[in-house]
C-alpha cells in the first residue's frame, strides 16, 4: 500500500509525493523513484539518483558506510530540496542529482 505524504514547498506549491521504491541507475548509482502531484490528479514519475562516486566520496571522508536508510533520508532530503528549489511543477519531470557537497549538508542537517 502506497503512502501518500504532502509537502509544502517554499515556492508555494503543496506536493503530494509516493516512494515508489529503487533501483541501480546506469551502474554509476542508485535511482529513487518518487510520484509527485502538485494538483492531486496529475503524477509524474520523479528520479532522485545518489551517484556512486558522490557516495564514495562521503563514505572515505568519514570512514563509514552510509546504511541503505540513510541513503533513503538522502534522495528524500534531495527531493525536498528539489521542490523547494524548482519554481513550477513543470520542471518536476526532470530528475534530481545528488553531488557529494548535497550528500555532506544533508548528512549534517540530518545529524547522522
Amino acid at each position: 500500500m502506497r503512502r501518500e505524504k504532502n509537502y509544502s514547498a517554499q515556492t508555494g506549491y503543496v506536493y503530494r509525493y509516493v516512494y515508489e521504491g529503487h533501483r541501480p541507475h546506469s551502474g554509476d548509482g542508485i535511482e529513487f523513484v518518487f510520484g509527485v502531484s502538485a494538483d492531486r490528479k496529475n503524477w509524474t514519475p520523479l528520479s532522485v539518483v545518489v551517484g556512486h562516486a558522490a557516495l564514495d566520496a562521503w563514505e572515505q571522508a568519514h570512514a563509514r558506510q552510509l546504511t541503505s536508510t540513510e541513503r533513503y533520508a538522502i534522495a528524500k532530503m534531495a527531493l525536498f530540496q528539489a521542490f523547494d528549489e524548482r519554481p513550477t511543477p513543470a520542471l518536476m519531470k526532470d530528475p534530481v542529482h545528488v553531488r557529494a557537497v548535497d550528500i555532506e549538508t544533508i548528512v549534517e542537517t540530518l545529524g547522522l
